[in-house]
């Protein structure tokens, strides 16, 4: 049975605090402040017995005390609105207008549902002689006032958190008003907090059926596209968005996101430097800049981008780690201190935190000082993996169907039932495995295109594999045995027609997403004339690279060493069956044998590929393409040793990523 921490009398914290709520109603302000200090006693960090507590305090006219106890809660529980309205009251209270209007405009960013601040910062601005800035509140309170009880209530607990009560809540509305489009948008932002994008895409585009007007579900809904790599599709709905409001920021952001998405790199770095002028977000700005600087091989002006982020932001932790994943940059001594200082402050939050020990780690091991490099990688993938949701054993258990599923009777009985479009090339593999290279040789032939790491695949499987429900095995793999060889063509025309947005003219194009071993299967029945690479490294130098490495998304299985083996195993486990079940369809490239032999192990990968051996891919390295991946640098260099060993410099403290390799570690 799971413990509860109690607050007075043994009642749940959530409970008390209720309890708590009620007394202030009742302005029974000692009692409650009584019952905080109780259930702080018990819970010390626990957010609402602390806003409770400065409440209470502020009623009982301890300003100063509330105050303190306001700047503990921040401390501990950044971003949360009530607690900046808070302020705002207590700064009103003691007589400083300047102080309280900040506050309220930090709440109402915070949590644009908080009514009590917008009415003040409507007062204040009025007061201070801020028209513009008094009208706008004045007109989200009649905004906010015009919508349902029940919607707002549910916006303010998205804003602060509670995802269950919110949509709760929201469901509850939706059964008598199936149409409220506020509603549907709020529910999609619960579903978008969840990772069910599926699900938020389908009601915000439900919600714009009722009302296409509404702007903010339309760019909520651009967003959710762009974040399901339906880049196309974001780019159109940002474009609907700026026919409307053509000056509009954050509209021109998301369409810059989408030409980076769709590999239109310089047309975004149009939007983003027009959008630094008065920025308020200039930081964020200079990171976009600096990553299409570097996707565009520009590595000087990537680095002036960065460091333009971090000064524009001082503790912004991206901006450092952005800096070392160039892999090429050296960070100063003044560097490496302030980033010690930033990483150990208590204002530096989670992500920035994590951020800054991944470039202290990378910034450490380049002056060889590898113990203590490795203690920032560890400390930073503790962070990391605290936030993720990753689980092995989910994980085997769904790779596991593949073997009872794709048998090599089952897609021998349907080899030639998918689309015959040959063009495809698929790099798969682990990240961190010379993917990346593989695809830059392959791209310098000029029959080859190269696109990134695309989304179709995934997207075909959530497709097939539906919505998930508890406790019920899973759609997919199962139900590629119901598909009828008309929808095999139709599932590999539809990935054929999906991807031709990131393609020129060129015959053959690759497809580097690295997960797409786990669905080899698939790609053979609805793809059976594409090729298949396997970009293979020694486990214990692909694997702890891995680690090394902070992904944007997704690669939840990097942050600790016995999860980075036992996928690895899996990995090489699901390959092994692959080449059984399909001979002679697979490629397996060994990074340390393309190293070693490198013009060999290109001409035959260019046979596999059907294509005819091109000087050029030897000179890979003068491809000026765009690159997205953590590599992008790399590949611009010619081949080299460089990177066959460096884990051996940290093999002290690999014990249990050994461990869990088993044998493969050799």
């Amino acid at each position: 049975m799971a413990v509860v921490e109690t607050g007075a009398a043994g009642t749940p914290p959530q409970s008390e605090s209720r309890r708590i709520r009620g007394l202030i109603e009742r302005r029974e302000f000692l009692a409650a402040l009584a019952a905080a200090e109780v259930l702080l006693a018990a819970n010390p960090g626990d957010r609402d017995a602390l806003y409770l507590a400065a409440v209470a305090e502020r009623r009982l006219g301890r300003i100063d005390a509330a105050l303190h106890r306001l700047e503990r809660l921040e401390r501990a529980h950044e971003g949360f609105g009530r607690g900046y309205q808070e302020v705002g009251h207590c700064q009103l209270a003691a007589g400083q207008p300047a102080a309280a209007l900040e506050a309220y405009r930090r709440a109402v960013a915070a949590n644009g549902s908080l009514g009590a601040s917008w009415r003040a910062l409507a007062a204040l601005a009025r007061a201070a002689g801020r028209n513009a800035e008094a009208e706008a509140a004045e007109a989200e309170v009649a905004r906010l006032a015009r919508l349902p009880p029940a919607v707002v209530a549910a916006a303010g607990m998205i804003a602060e958190g509670d995802l269950e009560d919110a949509e709760r809540v929201l469901r509850r509305f939706l059964q008598t008003q199936m149409d409220h489009v506020e509603a549907m948008r709020l529910l999609a932002q619960i579903g978008v907090r969840h990772e069910v994008l599926d699900d938020a895409e389908f009601l915000l585009e439900s919600a714009l059926a009722f009302q296409p007007d509404h702007l903010p579900a339309r760019y909520e809904y651009a967003s959710v596209l762009a974040q399901r790599h339906k880049h196309a599709q974001a780019l159109a709905e940002a474009d609907r968005l700026l026919e409307r409001e053509p000056g509009n920021r954050a509209f021109r952001i998301i369409r810059a996101n989408a030409c980076v998405g769709l590999g239109r790199q310089q047309e975004a770095l149009e939007i983003f430097r027009d959008l630094l002028a008065g920025s308020t977000q200039a930081a964020d700005l200079h990171l976009s800049i600096g990553h299409a600087e570097k996707t565009l091989g520009r590595q000087s002006e990537a680095v002036s981008a960065y460091r333009r982020a971090a000064e524009a932001r001082p503790g912004f932790g991206d901006a450092y780690w952005s800096l070392a994943n160039l892999k090429t940059y050296r960070f100063t001594d003044a560097e490496i201190a302030a980033m010690g200082e930033f990483v150990e402050a208590p204002t530096t939050g989670a992500q920035d935190r994590y951020h800054f020990c991944f470039a202290l780690g990378k910034a450490l091991e380049d002056r060889g000082e590898y113990a203590a490099s490795f203690g920032w990688y560890e400390r930073g993938n503790a962070l990391k993996k605290a936030e993720c949701r990753y689980s092995a054993d989910v994980l085997e258990r769904t790779l596991a169907l593949q073997y009872s599923v794709c048998t090599r009777e089952f897609l021998e009985s349907r080899a030639d039932c998918g689309c015959a479009d040959p063009s495809p090339i698929f790099i798969v593999g682990l990240p961190r495995a010379g993917s990346t290279l593989l695809e830059q040789i392959l791209a310098s032939h000029p029959l080859v295109e190269g696109t990134a790491e695309l989304a179709e695949i995934p997207q075909i499987v959530q497709h097939l594999a539906g919505r998930e429900i508890k406790d019920s095995p899973p759609r997919y793999p199962a139900v590629l045995r119901d598909l009828e060889p008309a929808r095999l063509r139709e599932l590999g025309e539809r990935y054929i027609a999906e991807t031709r947005v990131y393609r020129g003219g060129k015959s053959r194009f690759i497809d580097k997403m690295p997960n797409n071993f786990r669905h080899l299967g698939l790609i053979r029945l609805i793809l059976p004339n594409a090729r298949i690479i396997d970009a293979r490294r020694e486990p214990m130098a692909c694997c702890f690279s891995n680690f090394k490495q902070l992904f944007a998304s997704g690669q939840e299985f990097t942050y600790g060493l016995a999860d980075i083996g036992r996928y690895y195993r899996s990995y090489v486990s699901l390959m092994d069956h692959w080449e059984r079940v399909m001979p002679g369809r697979i490629l397996r490239v060994q990074h340390e044998a393309l190293v070693e032999d490198f013009e060999a192990q290109v001409r035959r990968l260019l046979d596999f590929c059907g294509l005819e051996f091109d000087p050029a891919c030897l000179e890979f390295h003068r491809n000026a393409r765009s690159v997205r991946t953590a590599s992008s640098e790399q590949v611009r260099r010619p081949i080299n040793r460089e990177g066959l060993d460096q884990w051996r410099h940290f093999e002290p403290w690999l014990a249990p990523l050994r461990e869990a390799l088993g044998p493969l570690a050799g």
